[in-house]
């Protein structure tokens, strides 16, 4: 609550000093917040609800790639160590 040394900064609420130049906790200022043109303002420039960041990337980035050649490594590396395993496991069994 502002007391008589504080007043309510109008972005954010906080209280600030009598005789600071900028709000301790949101920055705002006289040119940047607390003069009339600027009171209408929020003092922030965030998408809406509706922004969708994986849009947004895709179309200023490009679709990511991926790098295929160590993917299709590890693929036969593991149907490779799984059919190993596998072999391993008959033959033992049939062959004790």
């Amino acid at each position: 609550m502002a007391s008589k040394n504080t007043f309510s900064c109008p972005v954010c609420g906080e209280d600030v000093p009598a005789k600071a130049k900028a709000c301790p906790h949101c920055g705002a200022c006289e040119k940047s917040g607390w003069n009339e043109e600027a009171s209408g303002a929020d003092g922030l420039d965030l998408p809406d609800d509706e922004f969708d960041y994986e849009k947004f990337t895709a179309e200023e980035f490009g679709a990511p790639r991926k790098p295929r050649g160590k993917e299709r490594f590890w693929k036969v590396t593991a149907i490779v160590l799984l059919v190993l395993i596998v072999s391993t496991f008959i033959i033992s069994f049939f062959f004790r």
